[in-house]
């Protein structure tokens, strides 16, 4: 049974994915899982291959979405991103990590999202 986090944090993906293809981006995968770790939204950007993790929030009472990527969540992502261009034989390929973060109001509507290109380390 899906928790509200779940299905709040599962709405803000679907948020994301459609704002990113809206912007241009062909989604290559979603919730991609190796024994690393999990990324929200893998896509390509012309010819670079972009890294999304979606972070929702409702309101900001325990800080905003921005803020809840810690530096070890960081490592994680650059882990799990190193892990799928090893895996996909894409070495040859530029990548970034970028952050769709995304705020719902009380009502369930989404107030705000903030696309953050290349907001953690990548090979660039």
């Amino acid at each position: 049974m899906d928790t509200h986090r779940q299905t709040l944090g599962r709405r803000g993906e679907d948020i994301a994915a459609g704002y990113l293809q809206r912007e241009g981006y062909a989604i290559l995968a979603r919730n991609w899982r190796c024994l690393a770790g999990e990324i929200d939204i893998v896509a390509r950007e012309a010819e670079e291959l972009v890294f999304v993790e979606v972070r929702t929030r409702r309101g900001e009472k325990y800080g905003t979405a921005e803020e809840s990527i810690t530096a070890r969540k960081q490592a994680k992502l650059v882990e799990v991103a190193q892990t799928y261009v090893l895996t996909m034989e894409l070495e040859d390929v530029a990548w970034r990590i970028d952050v769709v973060a995304i705020e719902f109001g009380a009502g369930g509507q989404a107030l705000r999202l903030n696309h953050i290109r290349s907001a953690v380390g990548s090979t660039e």
